[in-house]
């Protein structure tokens, strides 16, 4: 009786610069495994665009776009913007 065995691979890469990971090519973040379509560009943005070097294995480095520390600031500027006029804006109510 023969078995039949599976085409089944796994391939894992690790960046030497940053540590992020790919499996079977396709970047997947530490701890959670997550992964999402641009993520590549997004860790070009946060992490390659500045920190990388030579041995920085993400396809996406040196690509514009993606998200970048400065579009996250800004976001949280806006989230506490917001929030802060709301609470501004409760404060005035008459109850």
């Amino acid at each position: 009786m023969s078995k039949e065995l599976s085409d089944l691979k796994l391939e894992r890469k690790e960046c030497p610069k940053c540590g992020a990971t790919w499996i079977n090519g396709t970047h997947v973040f530490r701890g959670t495994a997550a992964s999402y379509e641009n993520s590549e560009l997004d860790l070009a943005g946060l992490v390659c665009n500045k920190n990388g070097d030579h041995t920085c294995i993400n396809p996406s480095k040196g690509k514009e776009g993606g998200q970048t520390w400065e579009y996250r600031a800004g976001y949280i500027d806006g989230a506490f913007k917001a929030r802060k006029e709301t609470l501004e804006e409760l404060g005035k109510l008459d109850i």
